[in-house]
C-alpha cells in the first residue's frame, strides 16, 4: 500500500485538515493519564508547521454516542498538545458551524487548531448497518462531512487506531476532498510499513503469538496467518476453546462452545504448526495473590485458567528461538493481576530477546501493547502498534476503505 505521505506534498500557506487519534485516557478529574497518542502525532504536525502550513486537527474521545457530553470534551487535549508543542493551540468548541469556519478561515501559517469531539454528532459514527442504509442518515452524514471538508486545503490521515472504521471524518471527509491532496501522516506510514512487511514480506522463520479472551475475535486472523507463518503460538483464554476441542475439560474457564468444531478443524490443518499450552495456572478467583495451582490437562470444576503454566512458558520461549519475524497480539493470561502475569512477562522477554538477535517484532496494539509497555520493553521491540482493532483487521488481510481512497505515490 504505497500511499503519498505529508512529506510528498506542498503545504505552504495551506490549511491542512488532519485526522488524529487523540482518544487518550482520562482520570476522574479529566486529567490525561497518558499522552502517548498525542506524542505519536507530533512528527506529522511539526512537519506541516515547519513547511509553513497550518493544522486543523480532529479526533474522537471516548463514547459520547452522538451527544455533547462535556466529560468527553477535547479541551484537556488542546491544553496538553499546547504544552508539548510549546505554543498555543486554538480550541474550537465545536467541529462544525459558523464559529469553527471563522476560526479556520483566520488560521495563519504555523498555527494549530483542534476541533471539538467529532463523536458529539451521531453522523460521525453510524454503527448499525440498517441505519447506514437510511437515506436521511446518509444525508446527515454527508452534510456533517461536507462542513468539515470545507475547512481544509489538504487532508492527512494519521489515525491508525480508527483506520478500520469508515467514520465520516475518516472516509466521507476525504472522499469529499477529491482534487485536493489526500495523504497519510508519518504514524500511519510507520504502521503500514511494519505490519505489511511483517505479514506479507516476512523473513523466515515467522512466528505469530495470539492470546486474549476470545477465539472468535481471532479466527480470521488464524486462518489468514496459517498461510504465511511457520508457527502460531496460542495462549490466553482463547486456548481453552482449543482444549475443549481436544476433549479436555476446562472447568470455569472462558470457553466459546460454539467455536469448538472450528478449533478442531484448525488443529487438523497442515503446513503450519499450532502450538498450544501444555499446562495451565488455575485459580478459583481473579485477584492479586489468589490461591492458584498448576495442572496439565483437565481443569477441574470451580477452577479457571488464568495463565499459561511453567512448562508452556518454557515451550513457547523455545518456539521463539531463532525466529526472524514475530507478530504478537494478545496476552497469555490475566496479566493485569499478579501473579497471573508470569506467562505474558516471559513471552514479552522472549520477543525482546529475539529482536535483540535481529528479528523484526511487531506488537499488535491493545492489551499486548499495554503489557510490553508495562514491562518496560517497548524499546526492545521493532514496533508497537497504536491500533488494537486496526492491527487485528490488518492481520486478517482486510482492506481499509479510508486508506484505499487516499493518493497513491
Amino acid at each position: 500500500m504505497a500511499k503519498k505521505t505529508v512529506a510528498d506534498i506542498d503545504v505552504k500557506g495551506k490549511k491542512v485538515l488532519m485526522r488524529v487519534d487523540f482518544n487518550v485516557p482520562l482520570d476522574e478529574n479529566r486529567n490525561i493519564t497518558s499522552d502517548a497518542r498525542i506524542v505519536a502525532a507530533l512528527p506529522t504536525i511539526k512537519a506541516i508547521l515547519e513547511k509553513e502550513g497550518s493544522v486543523i486537527l480532529m479526533s474522537h474521545l471516548g463514547r459520547p454516542e452522538g451527544e455533547k457530553k462535556m466529560e468527553f470534551s477535547m479541551a484537556p487535549v488542546a491544553k496538553k498538545l499546547g504544552e508539548l508543542l510549546g505554543k498555543e493551540v486554538i480550541f474550537a468548541n465545536d467541529c462544525i458551524g459558523e464559529d469553527v469556519q471563522k476560526k479556520a478561515a483566520g488560521l495563519k501559517p504555523g498555527e494549530v487548531m483542534l476541533l471539538e469531539n467529532v463523536r458529539f454528532y451521531k453522523a460521525e459514527e453510524i454503527k448499525d448497518k440498517k441505519a447506514a442504509d437510511d437515506p436521511k442518515l446518509r444525508q446527515a452524514k454527508d452534510d456533517f462531512a461536507k462542513q468539515i471538508a470545507a475547512l481544509g486545503d489538504a487532508y492527512v490521515d494519521d489515525a491508525f487506531g480508527t483506520a478500520h472504521r469508515d467514520n465520516a471524518s475518516m472516509y466521507t471527509v476525504p472522499d469529499m476532498m477529491k482534487g485536493k491532496d489526500r495523504v497519510i501522516g508519518f504514524l500511519v506510514e510507520k504502521e503500514l510499513k511494519f505490519l505489511d512487511d511483517a505479514i506479507n514480506n516476512p523473513k523466515k522463520p515467522f512466528v505469530a503469538i495470539l492470546g486474549g479472551a476470545k477465539v472468535s475475535d481471532k479466527l480470521k486472523v488464524i486462518e489468514n496467518l496459517m498461510k504465511k507463518v511457520d508457527k502460531i503460538i496460542i495462549g490466553g483464554a482463547m486456548a481453552y476453546t482449543f482444549f475443549k476441542a481436544k476433549g479436555l475439560s476446562v472447568g470455569n474457564s472462558l470457553c466459546e462452545d460454539e467455536f469448538v468444531d472450528k478449533a478442531k478443524e484448525l488443529m487438523g490443518k497442515q503446513g503450519c504448526e499450532l502450538v498450544l499450552p501444555v499446562d495451565t495456572v488455575i485459580s478459583k478467583e481473579i485477584k492479586p495473590g489468589a490461591e492458584n495451582k498448576i495442572v496439565a490437562g483437565n481443569i477441574p470444576d470451580g477452577w479457571q485458567g488464568v495463565d499459561i503454566g511453567p512448562e508452556s512458558t518454557k515451550l513457547f520461549v523455545e518456539k521463539l528461538e531463532g525466529t526472524k519475524t514475530v507478530v504478537w497480539n494478545g496476552p497469555m493470561g490475566v496479566f493485569e493481576v499478579p501473579p497471573f502475569d508470569t506467562g505474558t512477562k516471559a513471552v514479552a522477554e522472549a520477543v525482546a530477546k529475539a529482536t535483540d538477535a535481529g528479528a523484526i517484532s511487531v506488537i499488535g496494539g491493545g492489551d499486548s501493547a499495554s503489557a510490553i509497555k508495562k514491562m518496560g520493553l517497548s524499546k526492545r521491540v521493532s514496533h508497537v502498534s497504536t491500533g488494537g482493532g486496526a492491527s487485528l483487521e490488518f492481520m486478517e488481510g482486510k482492506k481499509f476503505k479510508c486508506l484505499e481512497i487516499l493518493d497513491e505515490k
